[in-house]
């Protein structure tokens, strides 16, 4: 009566037990999805690109999502999710077409609604986009992939706003998403862009992940810059979260990881010795290291101790502490980049070579009593976490009270919201890098705006400033456009919205069978490829 069943199990047993050996060998010869992994220079632990000016925030946008316009390695406006755009006679009225084939991460068809939907949103947090808004009288969809934009006098702002990668990059999204408060995060990651992003393998400050989009359909130029063909040669990307920088560097010559984002100067050496690993400079993701003031507070409410803090500090000492190698970095007296098209010299005498007995008489003139001056340092960000000690010790010299607080470079960005005084958690100062590109604009850059509450952390307020970026952005005469440039300059150190610490590379580190990175001004991992 037993012998039976006891029969069926063993066969059964030894039926699964093939399938078993037959599914690991096939396992086995079956090819794997081909992945890159990286360390960026922070982690990944906020997804709306709008509402954080973060640069891992931007770098994820651009990872998931796609803009109308994009800026070629030429800096040129090229069309990118548009197919064509055309502008009446009187140069008041775009009309911009979407290309073929755009389709959202679910699917769906990308629309003119969603465009103005997104458009929108992101001109409500973007300084550029900020200044466009102001000047337009109308925008509307005419059909499904047509919408046009009406501004109240003639102008090209529309074309350097939705082109330009700034710290918020005017990234589209599905109207639903794009109807978001902007004071709100958004809640789906719905992108139309060559990556998917893996909510599933999503952890917070420990990894992220993208697969490629495989219905996204590529421009057929080249890749050049942001513009061009965004093809994905790869299966997935993995983001990884590790701090330490040696530990990071010993993944990499392991064989674990395939490529450092930012490498300290101090441990390229180690790379550098290895046969399987190129290292590599990017000029043009370079990045200009700054103070945030906090104008709200005591005791940079005050502008004549913001001035003295401004003199106190010099960009060489920050930077041989931050990079080490003067072959990547350099000091700079322009706010918006040595190389760029509206680079100027003005006024740097107040701000480039550091001087703490002026700036102590400055202080003491200034009546300064004492208050605390507390300086955020995000303790796990190698390269911005080297800057305060440095220009914390200057302000010492010069008579401050100085108080460093380390914390992670994630709470930092939450902390730097706070308008509270120092009692309640405020805060006065916060040091941090900005990508020159986003920069290179004057009437767009974040640390140029003044515009009090709807300015970037530390909420300067001068009318003055906001009337000449208005200015700028109006005109397209680029001889008008260096003048009001050097006024702004002139305006803003003397304001002190932000103190320049000059600029330094970026310094890539891969392993020699992943090539063909796009030369951009923003880390992007389509067309690259690993053998």
């Amino acid at each position: 009566m037993l012998r039976a069943p006891f029969n069926i199990y063993r066969t059964a047993c030894a039926v699964i037990m093939a399938c078993c050996l037959w599914c690991a060998a096939t396992a086995q010869t079956l090819p794997q999805p081909q992945t890159i992994t990286v360390v960026m220079h922070v982690s990944l632990r906020s997804l709306d690109p709008i509402i954080s000016t973060t640069e891992i925030v931007r770098d994820y946008g651009y990872m998931v999502y796609d803009t109308l316009l994009a800026r070629d390695a030429k800096d040129q406006v090229q069309p990118q999710m548009v197919e064509k755009w055309s502008v009446s006679p009187d140069g008041k009225t775009y009309t911009f077409t979407l290309r073929d084939g755009l389709k959202w991460h679910d699917s769906a068809p990308v629309t003119a609604d969603d465009c103005v939907a997104s458009i929108q949103r992101w001109a409500t947090q973007d300084k550029l986009g900020q200044v466009m808004i102001n000047l337009m009288a109308d925008m509307k969809a005419v059909d499904a992939k047509t919408f046009t934009m009406t501004f109240k006098e003639p102008t090209n702002i529309v074309l350097r706003a939705l082109s330009r990668p700034s710290n918020i990059p005017a990234f589209m999204m599905p109207k639903r998403v794009a109807q978001t408060p902007p004071g709100q995060p958004i809640k789906e990651t719905i992108g139309s862009g060559p990556f998917r992003f893996v909510n599933s393998e999503y952890h917070p400050g420990v990894q992220a992940v993208f697969e490629k989009f495989k219905d996204y359909v590529p421009r057929r130029e080249p890749a050049s810059g942001l513009a061009g063909g965004k093809v994905v040669k790869v299966d997935r990307v993995k983001w990884l979260s590790i701090s330490d920088p040696m530990t990071a560097n010993n993944a990499l010559l392991n064989n674990e990881i395939d490529y450092i984002e930012d490498v300290p100067e101090d441990l390229m050496p180690m790379l550098a010795s290895s046969a399987d690993v190129t290292l590599t400079e990017y000029k043009e993701q370079g990045q200009e290291s700054l103070i945030r003031l906090n104008h709200m507070q005591p005791p940079f409410n005050n502008k004549l101790i913001r001035q003295a803090a401004l003199r106190a500090v010099d960009q060489e000492a920050v930077l041989q502490a931050q990079v080490g190698n003067p072959k990547y970095y350099r000091v700079c007296a322009s706010l918006y980049g040595c190389d760029s098209l509206y680079a100027t010299d003005v006024d740097s005498d107040k701000f480039v070579k550091g001087d703490p007995v002026t700036a102590a008489a400055m202080l003491k003139a200034a009546k300064y009593d004492g208050t605390p001056v507390v300086i955020l340092r995000p303790s796990d960000d190698a390269a911005s976490g080297a800057m305060p000690p440095v220009y914390a010790q200057a302000l010492r010299k010069a008579g401050f009270n100085v108080q460093v607080q380390d914390m992670d470079g994630a709470t930092v960005t939450v902390r730097r919201t706070s308008k509270e005084p120092l009692s309640k958690g405020g805060w006065s100062i916060f040091s941090t890098m900005s990508p020159l590109s986003a920069l290179a604009d004057p009437a767009g850059s974040q640390t140029i705006a003044a515009n009090g509450a709807g300015a970037w952390y530390g909420w300067p307020d001068v009318p003055a400033i906001e009337v000449l970026r208005l200015k700028m952005a109006r005109t397209s005469d680029l001889a008008e456009q260096k003048k009001i440039a050097v006024q702004l300059q002139r305006l803003a150190i003397d304001e002190v919205t932000v103190i320049p610490l000059g600029e330094r590379s970026i310094i890539t580190a891969t392993r020699k069978n992943v090539r063909n990175q796009v030369r951009a001004v923003v880390p992007v991992f389509w067309n690259m490829t690993k053998s």
